[in-house]
């Protein structure tokens, strides 16, 4: 399975709304320098992010973006599903049915083996995905970025946040 990309801007965008005070937004163009990110393309994503009603937004000269809830109320499945969509990674197309050796009338009316497996890991992956808060990106990356590239990161999104 491959992700878009939009996957991985959406959840560093998510990052860096977490850090901002309430009132404040920051906008496309900030986030897109800040990631080194086309404008044009990471703007789809963020509106993903404003349809599911994961981020707020505004207009004008401060517009921008920030995050509708609380980091600890936002999961990662939440963002992947408004970039992604919800649908099953996994389609079944039951080539099975395509078999020669068949009887004919033969009907296999439940799905098979290898959807049941693949529809039970894509659920296993998704129920990973919604027990991660956005919190908890937060958290590690706290502790595993230097406190000073950290702090600049933070103080350099305030000073564009409108």
């Amino acid at each position: 399975m491959i992700l878009k990309s939009q996957v991985e801007w959406a959840l560093h965008c998510c990052a860096i709304l977490a850090g901002l005070p309430d009132g404040r937004y920051l906008s496309t163009k900030a986030l897109a320098e800040f990631h080194g990110l086309p404008k044009e393309y990471l703007s789809k994503a963020l509106q993903s992010l404003s349809q599911a009603g994961l981020v707020d937004t505004t207009l004008g000269p401060s517009g921008g973006y920030r995050l509708a809830k609380s980091p600890a109320d936002l999961t990662f499945l939440e963002i992947v599903e408004a970039v992604e969509g919800r649908q099953r990674t996994f389609v079944c197309t039951n080539i099975r049915a395509n078999n020669p050796c068949r009887p004919k009338g033969y009907c296999e009316s439940s799905p098979c083996a290898v959807a049941r497996i693949m529809w039970e890991a894509d659920e296993a992956w998704r129920e990973k995905l919604r027990g991660v808060k956005l919190s908890d990106l937060v958290g590690i990356l706290s502790k595993e970025i230097p406190p000073e590239l950290w702090k600049s990161s933070f103080e350099w999104a305030l000073e564009r946040a409108g």
